[in-house]
């Protein structure tokens, strides 16, 4: 991309994160949408087949309770009234004839028939109580529903209901049973029926006898559950898993959910195709997709147009600039016109070339200073000694090898004491200047290793930047990368050796910058923390690494980031790591300005 120009850069970025953006919302709003579509979905499986299970529940209910309460009227005088009675007294029965439409019954106390509503050749004097479900009322004395049976007489699927007729005493006389022909039983409502035969599945199976008691095949009056793995929305209903999703046989998949009714061993199973959900939830996702892209496309339209009048500017600009250089004496100021950016910009280089020539003055009659008198001088005895120590006149003894080793540290200590003092001297007397303009903050970091990887290789520690952020900085670099200069220095002389000594930047906010120097060294002291960036202040006095410091790298890194319009400090974990914060956009004025000590 070097050859695109800026326009053309940051639109290809933004149309390609805009996309990419919009993408992952769509395929994440499609996902969520969807499965928030088969959530639904099962949850009203799960409720429908909770409230079929209810409502067979409460019919059964009122089965037994008029079963019961008719049993109370079979009775006089502590016997059980004459079988011609009971007969009639069963035909009269509308009521129950439709809640039991198959057959009413009497039994004698040991469940043997003997009276009927409807006559069945051979019924009546049958011998009931091999059946487990009247072992259960003549144990029990209580109601009783059997499960699905074959009927002795009929050879028809039916389902017993048994109410135990009892004197006030409690005394057994016998027992009142209704029956149903499970075919034809209205326990299951006719519009779930209806539901079922369009888009529902809907089965009840007997889990006890493992028989269908609704969704056999037509024309069967029993039929017995498929074998394993022939049914997998059986199999799943069987294994306990209340629901979820399973293939069918014809390879659709289905939603299903199941409800057991204990008192039967009955359970209530419902499914629908997963079409059911995708299709709503595509035909909502097709417009939330329209309707996104359309936004996108706005967005981008406006932002182009933004960008290009932002780069029309910019690139007036270029060319005014490169018209001064071939012309110097032509007029050096730009036009402080267009966006506050671009203004700024201008304005920035207006003062820039408005104290060009006082800065050059000043930096030569610095340079000038520093060298001649200090400088020139310090260095020819820095000289001197390297030379007495290499051996140039002569071997020197081991006494005087020490002593001029020792004045050459001292020397070179004093060289950088030196540097150190004249800015802080800067600093203190308020004459440090400083220039605001864009930094790319990557290069800075790329710059500070290099410029402290002599360093770091003497001493065996690694330099390393992290996850450096593509910004341009409103700072002064130079004094920027002091700072940085003073941090790695310290994080390297604190380092173990083979340590890693990092750089990373982070936002601590929209318009604030942390850049922090790591490294994985012992930290700070506890007693030395309150006066770390004092000047002179050492955290190993008296050692070789001190000896290494001025003890004004900290103290001059404070200042200068006051200066910055920022901050500095510091934190122990696993290492120290000391940072500055600065703003992302000086809310200074750009122009090159003297800091006011206070």
């Amino acid at each position: 991309m070097n050859h695109l120009s800026l326009g053309t850069r940051l639109a290809v970025i933004i149309i390609v994160g805009s996309v990419a953006i919009v993408g992952s919302v769509i395929y994440a709003a499609y996902g969520a949408l969807l499965e928030d579509f088969e959530k639904n979905l099962a949850a009203q499986q799960v409720n429908e087949t909770a409230h079929i299970s209810s409502l067979v529940s409460q019919k059964l209910e009122l089965r037994t309770s008029a079963l019961a309460q008719f049993a109370t009227m079979l009775g006089n005088g502590g016997q059980l009234l004459a079988p011609e009675e009971l007969t009639k007294l069963l035909q009269k029965q509308q009521k129950l004839r439709e809640l039991f439409p198959h057959s009413l019954t009497i039994l004698s106390p040991n469940a043997i028939l003997i009276a009927e509503n409807i006559y069945v050749p051979g019924r009546v004097g049958t011998y009931y109580a091999d059946r487990p479900h009247w072992q259960r009322a003549i144990n029990t004395r209580r109601p009783v529903i059997s499960r699905p049976i074959i009927g002795r007489a009929t050879g028809l699927p039916l389902m017993v209901f048994i109410a135990p007729i009892e004197t006030d005493t409690g005394e057994l006389l016998g027992f009142l049973s209704g029956t149903l022909q499970i075919d034809q039983s209205l326990l299951i409502p006719a519009h779930i029926r209806s539901d079922a035969s369009k888009d529902a599945i809907f089965l009840v199976v007997d889990t006890a006898n493992f028989l269908f008691v609704e969704g056999a095949d037509e024309g069967k009056t029993i039929e017995y559950l498929p074998a394993p793995g022939e049914n997998l929305l059986i199999d799943a209903a069987l294994s306990g898993i209340r629901f979820g999703e399973v293939k069918a046989t014809t390879g659709e998949t289905l939603i299903y959910a199941t409800s057991h009714l204990q008192r039967l061993g009955w359970l209530f199973i419902r499914a629908v195709p997963k079409s059911l959900a995708t299709a709503p939830a595509e035909q909502a996702f097709s417009r939330f997709c329209l309707t996104s892209i359309g936004l996108t496309v706005g967005i981008l339209l406006l932002t182009y147009l933004a960008l290009r009048s932002t780069t029309a500017s910019l690139t007036q600009m270029t060319r005014r600039i490169r018209s001064m250089i071939r012309t110097p004496e032509s007029s050096r100021r730009l036009k402080e016109q267009g966006a506050p950016e671009v203004r700024d910009l201008a304005q920035a280089f207006n003062q820039l070339m408005d104290e060009r020539d006082a800065t050059n003055q000043l930096k030569d009659n610095f340079v000038s200073n520093v060298s001649h008198e200090l400088r020139t001088p310090l260095t020819s005895i820095n000289g001197a000694l390297r030379l007495l120590q290499a051996g140039t006149t002569g071997e020197l003894p081991g006494p005087a090898r020490e002593m001029t080793t020792l004045a050459l540290r001292n020397g070179e200590r004093l060289q950088l004491l030196i540097s150190d003092m004249l800015d802080f001297n800067k600093l203190s007397s308020g004459k440090m200047r400083l220039s605001f303009q864009p930094e790319n903050l990557q290069k800075l970091f790329a710059d500070t290793i290099s410029g402290n990887e002599t360093m770091a290789q003497e001493f065996g520690v690694r330099l390393a930047a992290l996850n450096t952020p593509a910004i341009a900085l409103q700072t002064d670099g130079h004094r920027l990368r002091q700072i940085l200069d003073n941090f790695v220095s310290n994080a390297i002389k604190f380092s173990p050796k083979q340590g890693l000594v990092t750089l990373h930047a982070e936002k601590t906010d929209q318009s604030r910058l942390r850049i922090t120097v790591s490294d994985q060294g012992k930290g700070v002291p506890e007693r030395f923390q309150s006066q770390i960036f004092e000047r002179f202040a050492q955290a190993e006095t008296g050692t070789t690494r001190a000896t290494n410091g001025t003890g004004l790298g900290l103290a001059i890194s404070r200042q200068l980031a006051d200066l910055l319009n920022g901050s500095t400090g510091f934190y122990n974990k696993n290492g120290a790591h000391f940072w500055v914060e600065l703003p992302m956009n000086s809310v200074s004025s750009p122009e090159e300005r003297y800091h006011e000590s206070t």
